[in-house]
């Protein structure tokens, strides 16, 4: 359950490295560095070992090509899905935050967040990407994807509490407990 993805646009140059059903080590530099913690909260939270080194031209373009990049690694590394559990599901506190995340790794993309933020920007990230970076890494993976904000309002929580559910839900779903496809239609 391991992968590794190289993607190099005129406007970004990333690679990734991951381990599925790691230790929650990381390495990441993304030139962003509260992006930097969000994916390594996820890395910790979802027991991945990630490698990550991502520089580019624009916030935008560098935020939407990491997530394309994890995207086909998690696809990559999950492989016909034999054996995973298929479902995951987090409920994260953080102080005054409270997000749910769960997930379906079958092989449909959806994503639907309903994470809002109050400001266009948290530590020096455009929030508008955090649901951008949702859509693009769900799409990518071919997973479905929900993320509900069920209370609070520091920015700070409410972006690291949903990557940190994003993590677990993801690590849940991803662990190996028998050898069969989870579908009745023998596919994912």
């Amino acid at each position: 359950m391991r992968a590794r993805v190289e993607r190099r646009t005129r406007e970004t140059e990333i690679t990734a490295e991951l381990k599925i059903n790691g230790s929650g080590r990381y390495e990441i530099s993304t030139t962003l560095p509260f992006f930097d913690h969000l994916l390594a909260s996820f890395a910790k939270h979802g027991r991945f070992d990630l490698v990550l080194r991502a520089r580019g031209d624009h916030e935008h373009h560098l935020v939407e090509d990491v997530a394309i990049v994890l995207g086909q690694a998690f696809r990559e590394a999950a492989g016909d899905k034999a054996g995973i559990r298929r479902f995951g599901h987090a409920v994260v506190p953080m102080d005054d935050v409270l997000v749910l995340v769960a997930v379906d790794i079958s092989g449909r993309s959806y994503c639907s967040s309903g994470v809002k933020f109050r400001y266009k920007r948290v530590e020096g990230l455009s929030t508008e990407l955090i649901s951008h970076f949702l859509e693009s890494f769900s799409s990518e993976f071919k997973i479905n994807l929900h993320a509900k904000l069920l209370d609070g309002k520091n920015e700070h929580h409410k972006a690291e509490a949903l990557f940190k559910a994003l993590g677990i839900a993801l690590g849940t779903a991803l662990e190996r407990r028998g050898e069969d496809i989870p579908s009745t239609k023998g596919i994912l």
